[in-house]
This record gives C-alpha cells, sequence and structure tokens, in this order.
C-alpha cells in the first residue's frame, strides 16, 4: 500500500455532515439523485454508511467481507465514484464509515477467512484473525449448526473441495475430500459446532457477542495495510475527504491504529471516531483525530432540555408503578452493577474464559505464580472487568480507571484473604506493570477488548432496557442515573471542545440512537409533568399488560411516537424485553411470553393515541415542539460539526433499528427545515465563526424566567437562543420581563430575514418580544 505523502494538503474538516445509510434498496445512484436536495439543505459533506463489500443483502455493511472492493451491490466503484463526482459538483464532498474492527465470519464470502479454514494457522492470512489455537482441541470453532451435530449429520454434502450444509459453505482441508464424513470432519482445522456454543467455547476474537462478525487484527502492519489500501486509495484520489471510525475500542491499541492511519492518509482526511465517552472521561489527547462521532454531544444536548425535579420524581413514580416487576426496583447504579455480573459471566463467558486461559499460562511460566488457582484467576479477571467505569483502557491513564479502590472492591467476591491477591496479579496485567513477554501484551489488550464489549452489552443493551423512569435519557453515552445537565455544565463543555476538540462531531440522531430526535424530545417532556403522565398511565391501566414494567416502558415509547403504529411498535418492545433479559431473551426466548407482549403493545401502545388521549397530553404538543427545536438549532450553532441523520432537516419519528434504517425518502418541508437551511448556510458561508478559530460565548438572560434560556454567541457574530422547559415556563407566567443582553452591534433574524436588533450593555432586549414567533432565534450581526 503506498501512503500518502506526509506534505499532503489538509482537506478543511467539513462545516455539516448528512449521514445516509446505503443499502441495496439505497444504492449510490439512489444517493446521487438526493445529491441536489441534499446541497440545498447547506451541508458541506455526505458521510456515508460503509461502502466495502458485505455479506450479500446487508442493510448496514458493517459485516464487510472484502476490504479490496466497493460493494457491488451498492453499486460498485464505478458508482461510488459517480456519487462523489455528482457531489463535488453540488459543491459536496464525501465522508465514509470505515469499520476496522471486524468482518463477517462467513466463509463462502470472506476470503481470509475461507483461507484459514482450509490451511489453518500455517495459512498467511491466520494472523489477520485472534484466534487461539492452544483452546479446546486446537481447532478454530465454528458454533453455526442450527442443532447439535448429530441431529443435522444427515444433512451435510460435499462437492468440489467444499462442505455444504442448508446453505453454508465450508472449504476442506486439502487431501479430505474422499474421507467418511465422521473422519472429514474431526480433519479440518476448525470444527463445526451447535450454535449455543458460542457463549462458553467460542476462541475467536468477536464484535460483542456476535459471533458472526470476527475480529481483525490491524494493529500487525501487513492485515493494515491489506484491509486498507482501497480506502486510502479512493482518499488518494479524492473520492473520499472525511472518514469515521467504527467502534475503536475493539482494537488492540486504537491510538496506534489512528496513528497508521494519519499516516496512511498524509492526514488529509478529517477523522472522528466513534468512541463512547463516560461522565467527565475525556478523549485521548494524543490521538490525531478531529474528535467523537458526537454521542457525547448529544448527551449534553438532551439533558440540558430535561427537568431534573420532574425526572426525579419520574423516577419516584416508575419505582411505585413497576414495583418487583422491573430490575428489583433498583436505583441505576445497582442495575447497572447487575447487568455487567450477568454479561461478564453468561453472555461473555467465552472472552472472559480466554483471558482466564492467558493468565493461567501466564502463571505457569513464572514459578512465583503458579499457585494462583484458575477459579481464583477467572473471579479476580470478572470482579475487576465489572469495577471498570469507562469502556476501557488506553496507552495511559489505566490506574485512573483500575483503582485501588477497585480492587479492593474485587477482593471482597474472596473468603480467604491469599487467595484475593489474584487481583493484585489480575490488575497488574491489565495494566501492563507485570512482564512484558506477549503473553502479558496478550493479556492486557484483551482484557481492554473485553471490558469495552463487556460496558457497551451492560449497559447500552441491557441495563438501559432494564431502568426506564426516562427513556430519552436511555441512548449511547446517556446517564439514566443524571438525566438532566444544567445550563452551566453545558457551556463548560462547549468551552471545552471549542478549545479543544473544535472539528469534532456532534449528533442527535443516528443510526445507533434506540429513539430519534423528536421521539425524545416528547419523552423528556414528561419530566415537566410527572403528573401528566401518571393520569395518563391511569387512563390505560384497563388495557391488560404482561407486567408492570413492560406497561411502562410502552406507553412510553408509544407516547414518543405520538401516532400509533403496530407494526413499527411491537418489533421494538419485543426487541425491548429482550434486551432487558428479565423475562426473556435472544438466546433463551420465552415464547409465551412474548406473544404476550406483542399481543399486548398491537392492542393497547400500538392502537390506542396517547398523545391526544386528554386535553392535558394534547397541550403538550406545543412544548414538544419548542424542545425538537431548540436542540436541533443548539446543534447545529454550538462548537463542532454538526450531523443531519437522514430525513431529519423534518420531523423524524423512528424506533430502534431496524426503523431507523429504511432508505432515505425525501419528503415535504416542514417549520424545522428552514431552520436547518439558515443555520448550515450560515456556517457555510461564515466558517471562520464556527469552525476551528471561532469562539463561544455563553449569554445569561436576567430576570424571573432567566433559567429558561440558553443562548450563546459564536465569535461574536452569530447568537443562538432557544427556550427550555417550556411547560415549566409557561406554568410559571411565562417570559414576563426576562431580558438578554446581545452583544454590541446591529443584529438580523436569520430565521425571518425582517426583525432587527440592537446589541450592547445599555440595550436589553425582552425575551417575550425575542421569542414572540417561535421558541428560537438565531441572529446575525449585520454591521
Amino acid at each position: 500500500m503506498t501512503s500518502l505523502p506526509a506534505s499532503s494538503p489538509r482537506t478543511a474538516p467539513p462545516t455539516a455532515t448528512y449521514r445516509l445509510q446505503l443499502q441495496p434498496d439505497f444504492p449510490f445512484a439512489a444517493a446521487e439523485r438526493a445529491v441536489p436536495h441534499l446541497a440545498g439543505l447547506g451541508v458541506s459533506h455526505l458521510h456515508l454508511s460503509p461502502v466495502l463489500e458485505a455479506v450479500p443483502g446487508s442493510t448496514h455493511g458493517y459485516d464487510v467481507t472484502d476490504h479490496r472492493s466497493v460493494r457491488a451491490e451498492l453499486g460498485g466503484e464505478e458508482g461510488l465514484r459517480s456519487l462523489a463526482a455528482t457531489a463535488r459538483a453540488h459543491g459536496l464532498g464525501l465522508v465514509v464509515d470505515l469499520v476496522p474492527n471486524h468482518m463477517a465470519a462467513s466463509p463462502a464470502h470472506n476470503h481470509a477467512l475461507r483461507a484459514v479454514l482450509r490451511d489453518g494457522p500455517g495459512s498467511p492470512y491466520a494472523r489477520w484473525f485472534d484466534v487461539d489455537w492452544r483452546a479446546g482441541d486446537g481447532r478454530l470453532l465454528l458454533p453455526v449448526l442450527p442443532a447439535r451435530l448429530p441431529e443435522v449429520r444427515d444433512r451435510f454434502r460435499v462437492s468440489g473441495g467444499t462442505l455444504r450444509l442448508d446453505g453454508q459453505e465450508f472449504p476442506l482441508r486439502p487431501g479430505t475430500e474422499g474421507l467418511p464424513l465422521d473422519e472429514l470432519l474431526d480433519a479440518q482445522w476448525y470444527r463445526l459446532g451447535w450454535w449455543r456454543l458460542a457463549r462458553t467455547e467460542l476462541n475467536y476474537r468477536r464484535f460483542f457477542t456476535v459471533s458472526d462478525l470476527i475480529g481483525v487484527r490491524v494493529e500487525d502492519p501487513e492485515v493494515f495495510a491489506a484491509t486498507h489500501a482501497k480506502i486510502v486509495e479512493l482518499v488518494r484520489d479524492g473520492v473520499v475527504e472525511g472518514l469515521r471510525i467504527d467502534h475503536p475500542d475493539g482494537l488492540a491499541d486504537p491510538q496506534g491504529y489512528l496513528e497508521d492511519l494519519a499516516e496512511a492518509t498524509g492526514g488529509r482526511c478529517w477523522t472522528v471516531v466513534e468512541k463512547i465517552l463516560t461522565g467527565d472521561e475525556t478523549l485521548p489527547a494524543a490521538w490525531p483525530v478531529a474528535g467523537t462521532t458526537g454521542y457525547d454531544a448529544l448527551r449534553r444536548l438532551d439533558g440540558v432540555f430535561t427537568d431534573p425535579v420532574g425526572a426525579e420524581a419520574l423516577t419516584g413514580l416508575y419505582r411505585e408503578f413497576v414495583g418487583k416487576a422491573g430490575d428489583r426496583g433498583g436505583r441505576w447504579e445497582e442495575t447497572e452493577r447487575r447487568a455487567a455480573y450477568e454479561v461478564a459471566g453468561h453472555d461473555l463467558a467465552a472472552e472472559t474464559a480466554a483471558l482466564t486461559r492467558i493468565a493461567e499460562r501466564i502463571c505457569a511460566a513464572d514459578p512465583a505464580l503458579r499457585d494462583h488457582a484458575p477459579w481464583a484467576l477467572r473471579t479476580a479477571i470478572r470482579e475487576l472487568l465489572v469495577r471498570v467505569p469507562v469502556y476501557r483502557t488506553y496507552r495511559t491513564g489505566g490506574e485512573e480507571v483500575l483503582t485501588p479502590e477497585a480492587a479492593r472492591g474485587a477482593k471482597a467476591a474472596f473468603a480467604v484473604e491469599e487467595e484475593a491477591a489474584a487481583v493484585d496479579l489480575v490488575r497488574e496485567l491489565a495494566l501492563g506493570a507485570r512482564g512484558d513477554g506477549p503473553e502479558h501484551r496478550a493479556f492486557r489488550v484483551r482484557f481492554a477488548q473485553t471490558s469495552s464489549a463487556l460496558r457497551a452489552k451492560a449497559v447500552e443493551d441491557r441495563a438501559f432496557y432494564r431502568y426506564t423512569p426516562l427513556l430519552s435519557a436511555n441512548e449511547v453515552g446517556g446517564d439514566a442515573g443524571r438525566p438532566a445537565v444544567p445550563v452551566e455544565e453545558f457551556h463548560a463543555y462547549c468551552l471545552r471542545i471549542a478549545r479543544d476538540w473544535p472539528a469534532t462531531g456532534t449528533v442527535l440522531s443516528t443510526h445507533d440512537t434506540k429513539r430519534s430526535a423528536d421521539v425524545r424530545a416528547a419523552i423528556a417532556v414528561l419530566s415537566q409533568c410527572p403528573e401528566v403522565w401518571a393520569d395518563l398511565l391511569a387512563e390505560v391501566a384497563e388495557v391488560p399488560a404482561p407486567d408492570q414494567h413492560l406497561a411502562w416502558t410502552a406507553w412510553q415509547t408509544a407516547f414518543g411516537l405520538g401516532t400509533p403504529d403496530a407494526d413499527r411498535l411491537v418489533p421494538a418492545i419485543v426487541k425491548s424485553v429482550r434486551e432487558a433479559g428479565l423475562r426473556t431473551g435472544w438466546t433463551e426466548p420465552d415464547e409465551e411470553y412474548e406473544r404476550a407482549v406483542a399481543e399486548f403493545a398491537a392492542t393497547g401502545p400500538g392502537r390506542i393515541p396517547l398523545r391526544v388521549a386528554s386535553e392535558a397530553a394534547f397541550a403538550l404538543e406545543p412544548h414538544i415542539r419548542a424542545h425538537a427545536l431548540g436542540a436541533l438549532l443548539a446543534q447545529l450553532t454550538m462548537p463542532g460539526v454538526p450531523e443531519l441523520y437522514q430525513n431529519t432537516e423534518r420531523e423524524y419519528r423512528a424506533l430502534v433499528d431496524p426503523d431507523n434504517r429504511a432508505p432515505f425518502a425525501p419528503g415535504p418541508d416542514d417549520d424545522r427545515t428552514a431552520l436547518v437551511r439558515a443555520a448550515l448556510r450560515l456556517r457555510r458561508e461564515r466558517p471562520e465563526v464556527f469552525g476551528p478559530g471561532g469562539t463561544y460565548t455563553p449569554l445569561a438572560a436576567g430576570g424571573p424566567a432567566a433559567s429558561h434560556c440558553l443562548a450563546f454567541a459564536r465569535s461574536d457574530a452569530v447568537v443562538t437562543a432557544v427556550t427550555r422547559l417550556p411547560l415549566r415556563l409557561a406554568e410559571a407566567g411565562g417570559w414576563q420581563d426576562t431580558e438578554l443582553v446581545l452583544p454590541e452591534g446591529h443584529w438580523a433574524d436569520a430565521l425571518d430575514g425582517v426583525r432587527e436588533f440592537t446589541g450592547g450593555p445599555a440595550t436589553e432586549l425582552k425575551l417575550a418580544e425575542l421569542f414572540a414567533e417561535r421558541p428560537v432565534a438565531l441572529l446575525v450581526r449585520t454591521d
């Protein structure tokens, strides 16, 4: 692979991006037809979901099968280059979603994996994958059989050096084609096993708990070169100007990978990483990227429009309503910890077993460590994993994550103090503080990778579905136990990213959000009126639900969606109970319970229009609109590069995937489309105001309703002012004499092009006047 010259000019960061979900039903040609509309919105770049070859029919593209070619089902490389040319003719560039961590574990389509299965650890492709050839019987386990081997034995067929079963294909080890079936199966470099064995017996690294996505070792220079040559070529040719890096936490060394990528692309790409930051965690400063994909911004945007007092009241109502039907009626921290234990001991049992095997080998090679029992090592690994408060450790900062306090808590699981010493050993190995041999390095890396998977599965895919007082807070990167963010904290965040990461990404809706921004806005308004929510639940109490936790979650989801739609709601609700794992699950489903869930969702939340069920509920609509517009304008004008998810230039109500991954479909403009165009036009025309080098200044209102105004200035040239908690504002008597002092100068309303205002310390602008026409304002300095 040829790297780009380090002296190549760096591409300017986008002013705004627009995410499109490519799939066979929406290929490059369809995206090309949408270019004029998207350019008219004012974005500078189209952000495309993965474009490399994937499993046929894939609707997402994250199951990459061949890094050497652009996906034929989307139109191939010719289609991508044509899209790039059309986009460029309209002033747009392309950003591409890059998936370095994993590939599809599909021998029929993954040429590299097929070679390993055929030739074993001696294959030149064996270095591509993290396979523990010393585990089990020394073969790579493929947990792909629909039942135990004896039950499917008669369905195997052998032809042309290939073993076939129900549409699946597996290459045969050379020279074994003519063996009797049982001998043939035993003679392969792989073992075909029942799919349930993946949970405990898997001996290759995978993506989270998805066994049909196998991890890729891009830390190997040869693997990196082979898997990135096509992308680098597209960058070199100007087809691609930006990269979104999917799941960097799964990589052995995220910083090293990003350094390699920056060198290969000559620093010409605007690059952001799908890094989930927890709490006050910040992105490692040494990473050569522009920032994150924006989930940290999403949490602040959602939180600043959430009422903390009402959210606490909702939590009390939730515990009373749900009772024993929920996660023991516990608090968020308790729910989170229980979920982590379950995932570590059950869902990721194969991953903790892999760590234990590495630790055992380290101990076996060191006489001073040989008395650490395997069970003690396994227990110490589990106890420390569940105490990692962020997604993973990196090259530095591990001591701040795996603290002595965490070690003391882990030791509480041991009855004998001497056996608890395994915790100290595991902590030292995880921090890289004991030995630097291959096994020591392997443990440190795999511990970090496993902690990332544990956090994602325990929080995003389990606890967020178990603890549901306010569903709008339960998004990737969110804090269900602290859904509200004070205005001061929002401003502090914006000031920090304006200083440290001015070209980071910001989002409100993505292909991974469980609920779109409009759905979350409706739910968040309930934090301003918990009594209305209690009344609504009482009104629908006659609709029998399988349990109270389900009833609360399903009705709140339906309230957010707004319009009864059983076809969309039922799959989302069934998915929610499987993810929660309280009474059913993905691998051990309770079919009777799920039928009851589906029937309830269809006949209750999927049929009854909850948002208009009462006068009080219907009266919330203007406040929902104010929240949605306020969050949108704040995102479009705050520091960072805003991304619009497909269709969100207008009202967009969507639930968890696959509902939110439907193909892009043009629709009529609404009141927010004009807002989007006005804000993005300013960003495109005034990059010095919003981009790197631009400033962010919080503006504080004065008067009785000052807390209901979120306002800031960008480079003293543009002012954003939005209404927050509008229902509470109305209950308190409106804006009254609340005022806002604009920066010095003359200002014009960018949303109507008519109104003008004067700024300066001697001039106070009445917010009742500013928000007379709409709950948001975007002002441009005209002098």
